[in-house]
Formats: structure tokens, sequence, C-alpha cells
């Protein structure tokens, strides 16, 4: 059984070694109330009655990965301002190292601040700069993932497509990472996914999916396999996991798929439902699970973060009992 497997590996085995590559942000929420509309024009007023600041992109990943149980070392670039420094205290608050996090003069922090009135986010706002990172930087930030590659038990690309995991340095990533046999699995952005060529899994989602593909809509199994092969075959990945929201997840090789049904019950918010996915896969793949158990398991740790609003995580045992429950 799936759940007792997850219980015998979560308590008897080493908690594994996980690296995550990506973009960092800053997730801003400001909660409030809106009863009444401005009369200096058609808005909401919101009266303010609470803030918070959780980390989010890639650092949301790692989040999830210590929720798990794993150690986790983070890579990425912050802006030399205020906002970087709090990524880098709630990162140091959880655990995370931050050894591998560099500043780039050349940008300010991503940060997203939602504006929620009740459980509706009333407007969304970001402060970004999201060009590449300069050669000199690239090549600066590559020659520190040598070591943390090596002892990693499993490796994360998680792009958001802010500026760091170029075309360039993504592939020298990937390549790393299989001169030295380590699995890396990816959470892409953008149209390009030759990016990712040599990769041993990626996680689009169906949008996602769509548009990296060219497809005008993925609304079959024969749309989806149609789609999913395009990519297959220009990255030459062993396997994509696709998740489908209210449908499910959907394993695909070159030559099978399975969709796995949606598990949740109640959806309140999927803003980091991805994140839960990728680092619930790798977590599940570093103890040597198959992809198909790890899917199954990222499945249902979806299910219990989206009945949370803003970007939540969960825990083994919970996932445990969602499990055993089901």
């Amino acid at each position: 059984m799936l759940a007792d497997k997850l219980y015998h590996s979560h308590h008897n085995d080493p908690a594994p070694n996980v690296l995550v590559i990506g973009d960092l942000m800053l997730d801003h929420y400001v909660f409030g109330s809106a009863t009444r509309l401005s009369p200096e024009a058609p808005v909401p007023i919101v009266n303010v009655s609470k803030e918070s600041k959780i980390i989010g992109g890639a650092a949301n990943v790692a989040s999830n990965l210590i929720a798990l149980g794993a150690t986790v070392y983070l890579a990425g670039i912050i802006g030399d301002d205020t906002f970087g420094e709090e990524i880098k205290t709630l990162l140091d608050a959880k655990n995370i190292n931050t050894s591998l996090i560099i500043r780039d003069q050349s940008r300010v922090t991503t940060v997203k601040t939602r504006i929620i009135a009740g459980n509706h986010q009333i407007v969304r706002m970001d402060r970004e700069d999201i060009h590449d990172i300069s050669g000199e930087l690239e090549e600066s930030f590559f020659n520190l993932l040598s070591a943390p590659v090596e002892n990693a038990d499993i490796v994360i690309l998680s792009d958001y497509n802010k500026g760091l995991l170029t075309h360039n340095l993504s592939l020298k990533i990937i390549a790393l990472c299989n001169s030295l046999h380590k699995k890396i699995i990816v959470d892409p952005k953008g149209l390009d996914y030759t990016k990712y060529h040599g990769a041993f899994l990626i996680k689009p989602n169906r949008k996602e999916l769509a548009e990296a593909s060219k497809t005008e809509r993925i609304n079959s199994e024969e749309s989806l396999v149609k789609a999913a092969h395009v990519i297959l075959n220009a990255t030459d990945a062993d396997h994509l996991i696709v998740t489908l929201s209210e449908a499910g997840i959907a394993m695909i090789t070159k030559t099978d798929c399975r969709v796995i049904p949606v598990v949740a019950t109640e959806v309140y918010d999927v803003t980091g439902a991805g994140d839960t996915v990728i680092a619930t896969l790798a977590y599940c793949l570093s103890h040597g699970f198959s992809v198909e158990e790890a899917a199954i398991v990222s499945n249902y740790a979806a299910s219990i973060v989206i009945k949370h609003i803003g970007s939540a995580t969960t825990t083994v045992p919970e996932i445990i009992t969602a499990l055993k429950n089901n």
C-alpha cells in the first residue's frame, strides 16, 4: 500500500538532500474587508486588517520540501534591496540553506502583492525585472553548483521565467546533472522547452503545455498526448507530468499515457499548488518511488494545499492520512 511505503520511507530512510535552482520571489498578502465602493472610482475600498509576507517561486518549492522533511539547498538570485534580505531571513528561519543565493545589482527582487477581501483577491501588483542575467553572472552562478549537484539526491529547476534560467544556463545545469547521474526535474515556463533538453521529468500544467506545443486547446486525451509528444520529442525527457486542474494529473512517456483523477473536494486557492506537486515528486523520487507512485502522492499533496488560501504546504503525515481515507 502506498501510504505504508510513504510512512516507512519518511520514518526510516535518511532525509533526502534536494537542490532547488530557480527564480525567487516574495509573496506579499494584504488581507481586509470590502463593504463599500470608493467615491473616487468604481473600485472597492479594502479596510486592511493584516499583512503577511511569504517566500514564493522556487523558494516556495523549497518551503514545501522542508515541510515534507527534506534537507534543502536553494540556488537563485535576488536584487540588492530590502525585499531580497527579507527573502533570505524567511529562508533562514525555515532552515533552508541560502549560501547559493547571490545578488544581482541590475534588478529588483520580484515581489507580488495580493490584496484580498474576504476570500476574494481584488488585485495583484507586481514589482520585478525579468531581463536575463548577464553572461558574467551566469558563469559565476554556474560555478557555484558543481559541489551542491554532486551532493544532491535530486535537483529541481523551478523556472518562473524571471531571468535566471537562461537557455544556456539551463542546458549547462542539466548536462552537469546527467554527467553526475543525478535526476533533474523541471517546473517549466515560457515557450521554448528545448532549454530543458535532457531533463528526466518536466511538469507543465495544461495551459503551459498547450502554449509550448503550439496546440490550440487540450480538451481530450488525444490532444493531450499529441501535445505531450511535441515536448517529449523536443526535449528527450523521459517523463512528462501534466497537471490538469479539475481533471487530475497525467503521466506521459513516448509510449504511454495515464491520467490520475483529481482527489480534491474543496478548492479555495490554487496558488502554489504546482510548487507542491514538483516538491512532492522530488521527495518521492529521491526515496526510490516510481514516477507513477510519486505522481499519485503528489496529486494527494495538491488536494490538501488547494483547500487553503495563499501558497500553502503539507506534510507527509497529512498526505498519508489523505491516502488512507480515499
